[in-house]
């Protein structure tokens, strides 16, 4: 079974269709990414399916259930995360207490957040960060981390929620290459590991060309490419479009 079906998917805003009859279908495990330019409806299409948004027309399936209707946060608990563009975390609190808040939310102890986390949750938290790279700095403020380490420290969280969708706009934005290499790296890793479903947004194509299985290309809202990435790479209309090469 597909774990994610999207089909005639749209959204307008005034006259402007940012997500225009938009369909496509993930199976369990696979790495895809989502690329166009600037305004193409990338993050309008992840509203959608994370549920800040609801469709003006089209349906979204989550492992054969209609999400229509169903609120982000039961979205979240139903197995969809997603990390942002921006790192949200709570940078007053340390690393380990980012992710132990986390799992609580994700275990529905949401009466008990007021408590103090104590030792709620840590030997699971502790083998979180040991994998996105940041064990060392658990007892350090969220605020004392650079920006590659807040994106790992973001996808920690987005992975406390044992995610089967996981959905990333901008990963790797602000990092290092070789950050990035080793971030999409971990992410290929849990997607063939876990059968996590990715979907990921993406302005480098070295990360795009070098971690997606399947690249889907929209272009003022349409879906105008999707196939491999080396089919993706040597379609004329993506260069025009969306690579500014000539056609």
């Amino acid at each position: 079974m597909n774990e994610l079906r999207v089909t005639g998917l749209a959204k307008a805003f005034g006259g402007v269709r940012a997500v225009d009859d938009v369909s496509f279908a993930l199976p369990a495990g696979s790495v895809t990414a989502l690329i166009g330019p600037n305004g193409a409806g990338k993050s309008t299409l992840f509203n959608l399916i994370d549920g800040q948004w609801t469709p003006d027309t089209g349906s979204i399936e989550f492992e054969g259930r209609s999400l229509v209707g169903v609120s982000t946060a039961k979205r979240a608990l139903a197995g969809i995360a997603r990390t942002f563009q921006v790192a949200q975390v709570f940078a007053s609190m340390t690393v380990l207490q980012n992710v132990q808040l986390a799992i609580v939310v994700r275990e529905s102890q949401t009466h008990s957040i007021g408590r103090p986390l104590e030792a709620r949750g840590v030997g699971e938290t502790r083998q979180l960060l040991d994998r996105v790279g940041l064990e060392a700095r658990s007892d350090e403020p969220a605020a004392a981390l650079a920006y590659g380490d807040l994106k790992r420290l973001e996808l920690a969280l987005a992975l406390a929620a044992a995610p089967r969708l996981l959905l990333m706009d901008e990963p790797t934005a602000g990092m290092s290459p070789g950050e990035r290499v080793s971030l999409m790296a971990l992410v290929v890793e849990l997607a063939r590991g876990h059968k996590t479903t990715v979907l990921f947004t993406e302005h480098s194509m070295d990360v795009v060309f070098g971690s997606a299985q399947r690249v889907l290309v929209l272009s003022r809202g349409r879906l105008v490419a999707d196939g491999t990435p080396e089919e993706v790479r040597a379609d004329r209309a993506v260069q025009a479009v969306y690579l500014g090469e000539a056609a």
